[in-house]
């Protein structure tokens, strides 16, 4: 208890500010009922499997603080050797060291995810990924869209689909060829849900952590549960941009809602804010991607 109360002491001396950027971590709740059924679990796209390798031999890694390991090794401090995409850490094993293995990690994948970035920033991302020319770059992003500081915030469906659209073509005019992993936008409420049994993680949210979801975390009265609904079903429309995006790329794989669907515990959220993933949640993030990229076909 000594090192929580220190650890919610140097998060209030830093203040809000450092926690309004954060992204909602991953790769999880109870499914809203008032969601459509169609919308609760995203198909995946139709990537035909001739035209996808199943052990690519270079990674680039774009998105948010998930990938860059934020809050997994200490407080509010990036841990990139820990992302599920591109980490060396042992207990994690990303997708680089299960594709390329340990000793060649470091040496053929790149990290080019920025904490608090929003699906506008992934274009650039995306043309900084194409130099480096990689078989494979991996996509996660879309949870600062939704975690704002209002719903009324939020990144509108429409401007999100065309931000991923002139990230696709960026890609595309650099690195025609690489193939395209995108993980689907993580359950929020669920990560709400979860969370909210942690008192001192509640205190954390207090700061200004993803207020759209995570704000008066007890309130369940009429207004709050529309609110976070809200933030929820935003969450389910940005993937189905994703899939419908991917889809049209003969190159791109997207993860059937996987990451959306995972259910994290409490052991696999951080135990600085209990919202973004700890060592143990990457890990489970590195097993979804693996998963999906090696398989025979799309998951059905």
């Amino acid at each position: 208890m000594r090192t929580a109360a220190a650890a919610l002491t140097a998060l209030s001396s830093l203040g809000v500010a450092a926690l309004a950027g954060c992204s909602g971590g991953g790769p999880e709740g109870g499914v809203s009922q008032n969601a459509p059924a169609a919308s609760r679990s995203a198909s995946p796209s139709p990537s035909p499997a001739p035209d996808w390798n199943p052990r690519p031999r270079s990674i680039a890694a774009v998105g948010d603080s998930i990938t860059r390991g934020f809050d997994a090794c200490s407080v509010l401090a990036d841990c990139p050797e820990v992302s599920w995409a591109t980490g060396t850490d042992e207990a994690v094993r990303s997708l680089a060291v299960r594709l390329l293995g340990p000793s060649e990690a470091a040496d053929r994948s790149w990290n080019l995810a920025v904490s608090g970035s929003r699906m506008v920033q992934l274009p650039e991302q995306m043309a900084r990924a194409a130099k480096e020319r990689p078989e494979l770059v991996t996509v996660m992003t879309g949870a600062n869209d939704a975690c704002r500081d209002s719903v009324r915030l939020m990144t509108p469906v429409a401007d999100f689909r065309a931000s991923f659209e002139a990230s696709m073509r960026q890609l595309r005019a650099g690195a025609p060829k690489a193939q395209v992993y995108v993980s689907s936008v993580p359950d929020l409420k669920r990560l709400w849900s979860t969370g909210r049994v942690n008192e001192l993680g509640k205190k954390i949210w207090d700061l200004g952590i993803c207020r759209s979801m995570l704000a008066d975390a007890d309130d369940l009265g009429p207004a709050a549960v529309a609110r976070r609904d809200a933030v929820r079903d935003r969450v389910v429309a940005y993937n189905e941009v994703l899939r419908d995006v991917c889809a049209k790329d003969r190159h791109c794989r997207y993860d059937g809602g996987a990451v959306f669907d995972f259910r994290f515990t409490g052991a696999q959220l951080s135990p600085w804010d209990w919202f973004h993933p700890s060592r143990d949640g990457q890990a489970r993030l590195a097993e979804i991607a693996y998963r999906t990229i090696t398989a025979d076909g799309p998951p059905s």
